[in-house]
């Protein structure tokens, strides 16, 4: 549960919007502070996780820079709260970005696996919502009433939070980890990873499994047809073979994944080739050998949808044997033939 907390209200001053700054921590009774709560982490959904980096020396990054503060010192929490309102008002370089509450809080030793350890959070609320408001008419009690009447209102919905970021305090020599989520880009997908936060994905387990899956699925649907001789079939059956091995494995291992999913020597030679050139347009480096996240498998696998388009009348979905499914031709033109057992 939050131990401090401060809102403050941060324009857009490309639109000449103001910065308004609170000069003291919010107040809240015990089932405010448990709604808020479950209002700021429920948008957490993910296991993906960043980090803090800077151009030049990480301590010249605003946001590390303060959240550093407070975790050293919590008396400083409104001064660094402030810096923090004042840097995401700087951000704002799109007129579109919209303006909105910036919530600093302060969670207090919880506890995460068997370790305890403290966290900051940012929360940006954006978006209003219509509600509406009923109040007896007439009479002193319900029993008494005439009637209702209705007034329309905005505020926030509980729902979804627009703008978040949850700050660990371990790792900080390689700028702490962070989950971070952003629901409503308003057509700049920068301004809050990069021009507030400045944050990049950490080079982790979850990193990994998710990058090499990509570049496998890439290689799969780009690569392979323009130097090899590869139906739609084989295509949609490397997929297959490619998401159920992650899928059943602890550890990856390329040399692993190369004899069992790839197995021609060429087509080895082929994807180590893509992968390095992969590695260095993306200016990252996928590891040879990692524990497989099962998150990034689950999450990842939606992307490794093995479909045959034919024409506009047939999709076919394969989900397992490809020696299940022949390809042909005769006078009526080209046609797939499936094998089964039952219909299900």
């Amino acid at each position: 549960m939050f131990t401090k907390i401060v809102v403050h209200r941060v324009g857009n001053k490309i639109n000449g919007e103001s910065l308004i700054l609170s000069q003291e921590e919010l107040q809240l009774d015990e089932g405010t502070v448990e709604m808020l709560e479950n209002y700021f982490l429920g948008s957490f959904k993910t296991e993906e996780t960043y980090q803090f980096y800077s151009d030049s020396y990480l301590v010249n990054n605003p946001v590390f820079s303060s959240v550093s503060e407070i975790f050293d010192d919590k008396a400083k929490f409104l001064w660094e709260a402030e810096n923090i309102a004042k840097h995401l008002f700087e951000a704002a370089e799109n007129p579109r970005v919209q303006g909105g509450e910036l919530f600093i809080v302060f969670f207090e030793d919880e506890r995460e696996s068997d370790e305890r350890v403290d966290k900051i959070g940012i929360f940006k609320t954006e978006k209003r919502d219509s509600f509406l408001k009923i109040f007896p008419k007439n009479g002193s009690s319900l029993s008494e009433v005439e009637g209702f009447e209705i007034e329309k209102d905005q505020g926030i919905s509980l729902s979804k939070i627009d703008k978040a970021a949850l700050i660990y305090n371990n790792n900080k020599e390689s700028g702490y980890v962070l989950s971070v989520v952003d629901n409503n880009k308003n057509g700049d997908m920068y301004y809050w990873f990069e021009d507030f936060l400045k944050v990049k994905q950490r080079d982790d387990e979850y990193f990994h499994t998710q990058e090499a899956l990509m570049v496998y699925k890439d290689y799969i649907t780009k690569q392979l047809p323009q130097e090899f001789e590869v139906s739609r079939a084989d295509q949609a059956d490397f997929l297959n073979q490619s998401i159920n091995f992650f899928k059943e494995k602890e550890e990856f291992k390329l040399d692993e994944f190369a004899a069992e999913v790839l197995k021609d020597e060429h087509v080895i030679e082929s994807f180590n080739n893509y992968k390095t050139d992969y590695e260095q347009e993306m200016q990252i480096n996928i590891a040879e050998e990692f524990p497989i996240s099962e998150a990034a498998v689950k999450k990842t696998q939606r992307h490794f949808k093995s479909i045959i388009k034919l024409d506009k009348n047939f999709h076919i979905y394969i989900h397992g044997d490809r020696k299940m499914l022949e390809q042909g031709q005769d006078e009526k033109g080209k046609f797939y033939m499936l094998y089964f057992d039952k219909e299900v």
